[in-house]
């Protein structure tokens, strides 16, 4: 049974949107203040890390070695490179956008995609992780995610993600915790709210619609909690 949950955020704003005056424990770490609070009768700890997929790496094992969570749970914004309707989503799979390799030899000129810490040499040869199911109750649209330390700002990037790698949305968190959760065979969520279109207008739209996304983001979350 599902009781006790790790949320990872790559932006404090995200982790305060989750039950923000809910009572709460707040504890200091290395990585970060983290927050406890109980919720639908689980558990819940939370932690903003830093954006990037090694502050989210780490927050994740963290959370592990010092709270053993059952899931661990990715929530906050992302860009929408997709034409997936919807706002927020549950984030069925994920991959790494940025682990391969990148080469120009005979034909070939260009990045070249593998699973994440697999081999980066021959053949293309890459999977997404896959997420908890979730919840029939839950009735948010469900997206696939690509993860990358970089922030997408530029059209012809995001229409590389969704044509080539089929991805809905792009962050720098998502896929480096669902990595940590395979290697410790523990399961993984992820629930995202859009601010922006990964384009020319992506800085000033994620500032614009950062603190209204991550509200629905956390709320979906809540909700998700207690249908599991």
């Amino acid at each position: 049974m599902t009781k006790n949950i790790a949320i990872i955020t790559g932006v404090q704003d995200e982790a305060d949107a989750f039950r923000r005056h809910h009572a709460s424990t707040r504890l200091d770490s290395p990585l970060g203040e983290i927050r406890q609070l109980d919720h639908g009768g689980k558990q819940v700890t939370i932690l903003c890390s830093g954006i990037g997929k090694v502050h989210a790496g780490a927050a994740a094992l963290y959370m592990h070695s010092h709270f053993q969570p059952d899931l661990f749970l990715v929530i906050g914004t992302a860009g929408h490179v997709s034409n997936q309707q919807g706002d927020c989503f549950y984030l069925h799979e994920s991959l790494q956008a940025d682990y391969g390799t990148l080469e120009k030899f005979g034909e070939h000129d260009g990045f070249t995609h593998y699973n994440a810490g697999a081999w980066p040499i021959g053949p293309a040869d890459w999977s997404p992780f896959r997420a908890h199911p979730m919840p029939e109750a839950l009735t948010l649209p469900q997206a696939r995610i690509a993860t990358a330390d970089c922030f997408v700002k530029c059209p012809e990037r995001s229409g590389y993600l969704r044509d080539v790698l089929k991805a809905d949305l792009v962050d720098m968190e998502t896929a480096a915790v669902a990595q940590i959760a395979a290697k410790l065979d523990l399961p993984w969520a992820g629930i995202k709210a859009v601010t922006d279109g990964a384009n020319n207008d992506s800085s000033g739209d994620f500032h614009a619609n950062l603190e209204a996304a991550a509200k629905r983001a956390a709320d979906a979350a809540a909700e998700f909690l207690t249908l599991i």
